[in-house]
């Protein structure tokens, strides 16, 4: 078996050290107080700040616990702030594609819309109606698929649930979709065709908070003609637009910064 490693035991002490502290501690204290190199001190400081555990309120000052470790285990992204944060991408990806842009959340068991944004184009755009707040099916939908490969908790809610059928096309059989989660987690993007109701067809992707977490998911969905080539593959410049969205609403939330 493999042993334990050394830089994740090094970084939980830093953090123990300071949770420990009354005061922020400067680098030198902490690198004296662990018997670590000043560098190695550096750079695992400089990661634990990087993903929001740690702050250093001035620069080259000293070092704390970040308010966000209070609240590790427990999504605490709002979702009026997520609809804020995500309103100008969300908006920029509806009139991108020409489809019904949405963002969601996993919440109290449930996977619902926070954020809705109406086609803006084409014939058909007087008879929308304002889905934020609405349940989205986590087995038959692009958005819920997402939810489902990357958020635990999600997959946990339909661990021993039946998976109801709403079209010929849905997945109901439990092997098929994890195999189908696999898939979503090795592209970065899930598309569900035909699966949530008849020539409907939607493409998502993760939306991550500061520390790579996924805190929610952002996608379009529309008329299956639309989104799917004559095959009926999802097209490949609507992916690139959610992709894109997903990536730009996740550096909003801090994700990648600095890199």
């Amino acid at each position: 078996m493999p042993g334990s490693i050394q830089s994740i035991e090094r970084a939980a002490a830093i953090l123990r050290l300071l949770a420990e502290s009354d005061d922020p501690m400067g680098l030198l204290q902490i690198s004296g107080a662990l018997d670590l190199a000043k560098g190695t001190a550096h750079g695992l400081l400089s990661t634990l700040t990087d993903v929001g555990f740690v702050e250093q309120p001035h620069p080259a000052g000293p070092y704390r616990l970040s308010d966000d470790m209070a609240g590790l285990g427990r999504n605490r992204l709002d979702a009026n702030e997520l609809r804020s944060r995500a309103l100008n991408w969300t908006d920029a990806l509806a009139a991108r594609s020409g489809e019904a842009a949405k963002v969601a959340v996993f919440r109290d068991g449930r996977a619902v819309v926070a954020h809705h944004v109406f086609r803006v184009a084409g014939e058909h755009r007087s008879g929308q109606r304002l889905l934020t707040g609405t349940e989205v099916p986590l087995h038959a939908t692009a958005l819920g698929k997402v939810l489902l490969a990357f958020e635990p908790a999600a997959a946990r809610s339909i661990v021993g649930r039946e998976l109801s059928s709403l079209t010929y096309r849905t997945v109901t059989d439990r092997v098929a979709l994890y195999r189908d989660l696999a898939g979503v987690r090795d592209l970065g993007w899930a598309a569900a065709v035909d699966e949530a109701g008849p020539d409907v067809a939607d493409i998502a992707a993760p939306v991550r908070d500061r520390g790579g977490y996924v805190v929610a998911v952002v996608g379009i969905e529309g008329a299956k003609d639309r989104i799917c080539d004559e095959r009926g593959r999802p097209r490949p410049t609507l992916v690139s637009h959610v992709v894109r969205a997903g990536r730009d609403i996740s550096r909003e939330l801090g994700h990648g910064r600095g890199l």
